[in-house]
């Protein structure tokens, strides 16, 4: 089993470090990982403009491809993977959950922004109008509706099997509003094919 953690977004880098949170899976056997993918600045500021507005979906598929290749060098397999990504990297996880689930053997999203398309169209939210730099402008620029679209997590939910999910959100989170992830999970309820247990955690 390997653990795989990724964020890529807003040119924030995730250099290796110790943590002794992770020293538990490890005493149970896992391999961990950080996927440094594009959107994230880890290969200077290109690496970052290469992962936003309209280069996107760079973000998830660098990601799968991360995956992909650690499973071919022998690392792990595939649907031995547990993945995890919070707000921006929460997105990056719901993308990754719609596009290749047969991937991940769980995906914990922490505060996801899986609403997108919604959230940039609502100029009234606070932080709306200075989010349009980093995904666009989907009111004005019907080009930037129809890629938000193509990759919204929450718009692109399938009738298909999931792995197991743990979403969590926050009540007054400024950042990511609490409806996110509850829309997303009860979508994905309504939607999946599978039984695996999904939970929704909403810190109050």
């Amino acid at each position: 089993p390997l653990y795989l953690y990724a964020y890529g977004a807003y040119g924030h880098a995730i250099p290796p470090g110790f943590s002794t949170g992770r020293l538990s899976l490890l005493d149970r056997g896992f391999a961990y990982a950080i996927a440094h993918i594009r959107g994230g600045d880890d290969l200077g500021q290109q690496w970052y403009h290469d992962g936003k507005l309209d280069k996107r979906n760079n973000t998830f598929n660098d990601f799968v491809d991360v995956a992909e290749r650690l499973i071919a060098a022998g690392w792990t397999s595939a649907g031995r993977i547990a993945i995890e990504g919070g707000s921006a990297g929460g997105e990056l996880m719901g993308a990754v959950a719609n596009s290749n689930p047969e991937l991940w053997g769980a995906v914990v999203a922490v505060v996801p922004f899986v609403d997108v398309l919604n959230t940039m169209m609502d100029p009234d939210l606070p932080l709306t109008p200075g989010e349009w730099p980093e995904w666009g402008n989907p009111i004005e620029d019907k080009a930037a509706f129809d890629l938000i679209r193509s990759y919204s997590p929450y718009d692109n939910v399938a009738a298909q099997d999931y792995p197991p999910l743990f979403i969590s959100g926050g009540l007054n989170d400024p950042r990511v509003t609490y409806w996110e992830p509850a829309k997303w999970a009860a979508k994905l309820r309504a939607t999946k094919t599978d039984d695996h247990i999904l939970l929704l955690k909403t810190n109050m």
